[in-house]
């Protein structure tokens, strides 16, 4: 049994992205309000030939964590949505694997956005990778209400 087994999954399965990434097998190690650390790994499928992580996915893994990070803050997951209105990434070094360290933290609050920062580092806790987001929540009552008229 690995210490890991005793740390709860990112995720349940049924995401069409984070089974891609085989999320629900990796690991929360630390969770905080603005605050997340992952332990997680690189599956096979999003490997590219010199078998780094394709950096197409690198946003994918930046989405998820991003949007984790700021659901930290709200008790209630049913009453809004988060989206996505920007993100930049830096690429420092090439993702390797076989597992790293993802890190999400709030930057800063508003009233409907937030800045997230998502770093991805290496065993040795070197940074490979550094993403800002912008997310922006949505009152879901809102968001149908428009829909609607």
């Amino acid at each position: 049994m690995s210490t890991n087994d005793h740390k709860p999954i990112f995720m349940r399965p049924g995401h069409c992205a984070g089974d891609l990434l085989e999320a629900p097998t990796w690991h929360v190690l630390e969770e905080a309000e603005g605050l997340i650390v992952i332990d997680a790994h690189i599956p096979d499928q999003v490997l590219n030939p010199r078998q780094q992580l394709f950096g197409g996915f690198t946003g994918t893994y930046v989405d998820m964590v991003a949007i984790y990070t700021l659901r930290t803050l709200y008790p209630s997951r049913e009453q809004f949505w988060i989206t996505t209105i920007n993100m930049r990434i830096d690429y420092l070094e090439p993702v390797l694997g076989p597992r790293m360290i993802l890190r999400g933290e709030l930057i800063n609050q508003g009233r409907s956005t937030s800045l997230i920062s998502v770093t991805f580092l290496d065993d040795q806790g070197k940074k490979m990778v550094y993403a800002l987001v912008t997310l922006k929540r949505v009152d879901k009552r809102a968001s149908t209400a428009n829909i609607l008229d």
